[in-house]
């Protein structure tokens, strides 16, 4: 006859896998789409930045898409290539943050690192009457 904690002790960490997995699976399921979200602003402000530009001067639009001798690099290869470099330093840079924040905090999950900012910053209340105070301050005069 098996003793009763042992079998509870197997419910329990049957459990806990699904749980596991279900964090995961909601973990990467919200990186997609804040990954979408970042990709679609990005875009739109690219082609609305351009679009802007091409009405704002369209004969320098044009002389700016295609390489001539006095310019060997078009305008679009050069904003590309800005925009590629750019992007590259502040993904890099946001991850160094990170890590040192991560590092700095001595936390290894997280859920340490939630609990390690709920005790470091005030919790936030919950109330409904904050909603007239914003319509306060954002009514017009």
């Amino acid at each position: 006859m098996e003793p009763a904690g042992a079998d509870a002790g197997e419910r329990a960490s049957g459990l806990e896998a699904p749980a596991a997995a279900a964090d995961r699976l909601f973990l990467v399921k919200g990186g997609i789409f804040l990954g979408t979200v970042a990709a679609a602003g990005m875009l739109a402000g690219f082609v609305t930045t351009l679009s802007l530009a091409k009405k704002k001067s369209p004969e320098w639009f044009n002389k700016g898409s295609m390489a001539t001798a006095a310019l060997p690099e078009s305008g679009s290869s050069l904003a590309l290539r800005a925009l590629g470099w750019g992007s590259l330093y502040a993904w890099c840079g946001v991850g160094v943050i990170s890590f040192a924040v991560w590092k700095a905090l001595g936390v290894h999950s997280m859920k340490d690192f939630r609990s390690k900012m709920q005790s470091v910053f005030p919790a936030i209340p919950k109330k409904s009457e904050s909603a007239a105070e914003w319509e306060e301050a954002l009514r017009s005069k």
